[in-house]
């Protein structure tokens, strides 16, 4: 099922209603029931955002849902964004996406990060400075 991170801002009625209860977003996000999506975690963070989501859905019209219903109910300017595994084999091919992030090993018997390689448009498994 695809990822979407949601990134919310607070309104200003999101900060009074915030204020008035500091559970304002896990409340919410626990009450809100959207066919085909889900949060699966929620952070506050420091920074341009104040919340980050990462949520699964059928669809776009599904986290769509999701985001509105989530940013009306706690007062958030909502940003939903696709995500999309990034990774490679430990052979260094490119892996193909299956929905979960694989994360990048050094070959075996390779020296470090330089004999690691990616893929580039056109030629998997070149590496980036051939």
């Amino acid at each position: 099922m695809p990822l979407y991170f949601l990134l919310g801002t607070l309104t200003y009625e999101g900060q009074r209603m915030l204020h008035n209860n500091p559970n304002l977003v896990i409340d919410t996000v626990r009450e809100v029931r959207i066919p085909g999506a889900t949060i699966l975690s929620q952070y506050a963070v420091l920074g341009k955002y104040d919340f980050v989501m990462l949520a699964e859905a059928d669809d776009n019209e599904a986290v769509g849902l999701l985001s509105l219903e989530i940013g009306v109910r706690a007062g958030l300017h909502t940003e939903t964004l696709p995500a999309i595994a990034i990774g490679i084999h430990s052979e260094g091919e490119p892996s193909e996406f299956r929905g979960e992030t694989e994360f990048a090993e050094a070959p075996t018997g390779s020296s470090g990060p330089e004999e690691w390689r990616l893929p580039r448009p056109g030629s998997p498994g070149d590496r980036p400075n051939d």
